[in-house]
């Protein structure tokens, strides 16, 4: 017969033994043991059923089985009686809500043979021991006294290392989920030569190395072994020592570094040709001819992962600028612009700056004339990343002077907040630490991490971003915990004031020459007039409309609002989904005030147009 159970802490031992300390496996299966009150009311043996169960020195071996009296003597209960209040969900000898049918077999148990409740017969009968977080540390070696011992589990505890000298022999199935294992290089001492199931996922397994002990050496009757939500690396050497394993059918390395790379699941199967589930997928005949050979060109398969990056429209966001008053002639000028951002993990064996520079903006600024000073494009951007965002450098090739007169705008630029100036990129990096203090820490990615952004856009009913970018890696082991975490999208709104430029009168040499030729030709005019020649007529001539030039604009630093910010779960793709979609909603932003402003100004333009 097979039984299990599950433990609630530690206390003392059962009759007959010592105490081990707290802490241990044997510590807590005693507990539970002692939660069940097996020898107290009503079960056991006592005055509630002494004419039953005498001393045994009183009867031979015969009467030593349990019989029903006829008459019960007074202050005695019947079986029946005694098995009601056990079974009775509302009696207060009932069991506890998380108790198992082992437990109910126990305490019944106790209650029709409370002789049989001894220690040889708790060391034989058990075959399954349940032990699930209950603060366990240490696998004791009383669990050797568990003879016919097949299965442990002892998941959801705080063990890190596991004495295998202290495992039963006769052990199949061991599962210590969710512990603080940090190498298999404990189990592997003496390990069960028998077991066929290994369950050590959500540990922390981490590095290479852990390869070494997932050979046949150690496990050669393994069926089942369960690695995943580990830090372990490096795929190709673990599907080599994993060949060795010939009964391995079943197989979980999902939520590893490792398997984050887009050909696992592909090399996996072709390098386990007996594998039939691999993280709890089946294994498909069509899978194994897709991948057939890719095992042979394991060694020449890069180790990076790739993730792509998609960002559709923004919706629902409100016109500032219909509450700004209309510019005057001597402004300022308001504009106002939109975008998305992200944080990503930054790579740090791979090239990241190469990603950061060509298609991903770390912060998108305005031009400034302030900004347009004789330091180099890449000083500027080496110090102001470095102070404000977190050490993320990004070069720009040509001159920051040209790029604002080409295109109006600058590859790199600085965070601001709301109250925030930033005068001149000249400042020492002192001083620009000290802005940190000043910048929404929104703004800000988190430490290892690279904040992306998409092209700024004006405002429009719908935003459309169509923002798109792809994202390799070769440092596994960061990129996990940064999926783990998420990322975190905000909307970002950009205010930009910009102001006339007034140029001082200079006079030109060319505004010289015409002053001293309409002289000559006035003098020539009045010598005409002394002669007596008549005057020529007056040609008539079309007035010509002035030309507007265009007024030089000196802009502020931008000032940065966060509309909204979500965090986005990226777990599932640690989990083995191939896609993570959703919709980010930030709150009501847009209110029925606005909205009639809006209105009302895009009535005016229309009127205007059709006045033309």
């Amino acid at each position: 017969m097979e039984a299990s159970y599950k433990s609630e802490s530690e206390s003392e031992a059962w009759p007959g033994t010592q105490r081990p300390g707290t802490g241990t496996v044997s510590a807590a299966v005693r507990e539970h043991l002692r939660k069940l009150c097996l020898r107290e009311f009503p079960c056991g043996a006592g005055s509630w059923n002494k004419s039953r169960f005498l001393p045994q020195t009183w009867r031979t071996w015969r009467e030593l089985v349990p019989k029903e009296e006829d008459v019960v003597s007074p202050g005695e209960e019947t079986v029946e009686a005694l098995l009601g209040l056990v079974r009775s969900p509302h009696s207060p000898w009932a069991l506890l809500n998380d108790s198992n049918a082992e437990d109910s077999f126990l305490r019944e148990l106790a209650i029709r043979n409370p002789l049989m409740i001894t220690d040889t017969f708790f060391y034989s009968y058990f075959r399954s021991l349940r032990v699930v977080d209950k603060e366990v540390t240490l696998v004791d070696k009383d669990l050797l006294k568990f003879l016919k011992l097949e299965e442990l589990v002892l998941s959801a505890n705080r063990i890190k290392e596991v004495d295998a000298t202290n495992l039963p022999p006769t052990l199949k199935v061991l599962e210590l989920y969710g512990n603080e294992i940090s190498s298999m290089e404990c189990l592997c001492a003496h390990p069960p030569a028998g077991l066929q199931h290994l369950g050590l996922g959500h540990n922390k397994l981490l590095g290479p190395l852990e390869s070494l002990y997932v050979t046949a050496d150690h496990w050669p009757n393994l069926v089942s072994l369960d690695l995943g939500f580990n830090d372990l690396t490096d795929l190709q050497s673990m599907v080599a020592s994993l060949r060795t394993l010939r009964h391995l059918r079943l197989l979980v390395l999902q939520g590893n570094p490792l398997a984050l790379v887009p050909y696992y699941r592909g090399l996996t199967i072709d390098s386990l040709a007996q594998l039939c589930v691999l993280d709890d997928i089946t294994v498909s005949p069509n899978e194994k001819h897709l991948f057939r050979g890719l095992s042979l060109n394991g060694d020449l398969l890069a180790q990076e992962a790739q993730f792509v990056v998609t960002i559709g429209n923004i919706r629902g966001v409100l016109d500032t600028s219909v509450l700004d008053p209309e510019p005057g002639p001597e402004g300022p000028f308001v504009a106002y612009s939109y975008y998305v951002t992200y944080d990503f993990v930054r790579d740090e064996e791979g090239e990241a700056d190469e990603d950061t520079g060509e298609l991903a903006e770390i912060i998108k600024p305005s031009p400034s004339s302030e900004l347009l000073v004789e330091e180099s494009p890449e000083e500027v951007g080496e110090d102001v990343i470095k102070d404000i965002v977190g050490g993320v450098t990004e070069e720009v090739e040509g001159s920051l002077e040209s790029e604002v007169e080409e295109s109006g705008e600058s590859e790199l630029s600085v965070i601001s907040g709301p109250s925030t100036v930033l005068q001149t990129p000249r400042a020492s990096a002192e001083e620009l630490a000290k802005l940190r203090l000043h910048i929404d820490p929104r703004l800000c990615p988190s430490p290892g991490t690279v904040l992306f952004n998409t092209t700024h856009k004006p405002w429009a009913e719908v935003i459309p971003c169509g923002y798109e970018m792809q994202h390799s890696l070769r440092d596994l082991v960061p990129l996990k915990a940064f999926l783990l975490a998420g990322t975190t999208v905000t909307i970002v709104e950009e205010k930009i004031l910009s102001w006339p430029v007034v140029l001082p009168a200079v006079d030109s040499p060319l505004s010289a020459k015409r002053g001293k030729a309409e002289k000559d030709k006035k003098g020539k005019e009045k010598d005409r007039k002394g002669q007596g020649e008549k005057e020529p007529a007056k040609e008539w001539k079309v007035p010509k409309k002035k030309k507007e030039l265009p007024k030089e604009l000196r802009q502020d630093p931008p000032i940065l609002q966060v509309l909204g910010r979500s965090l986005v779960i990226l777990e599932p793709l640690l989990a083995g989904e191939p896609l993570v979609s959703t919709v980010c909603n930030f709150g009501m932003v847009r209110t029925l005030t606005s909205d009639r402003l809006t209105l009302a100004r895009d009535s005016k333009k229309i009127k205007k147009v059709a006045k033309k």
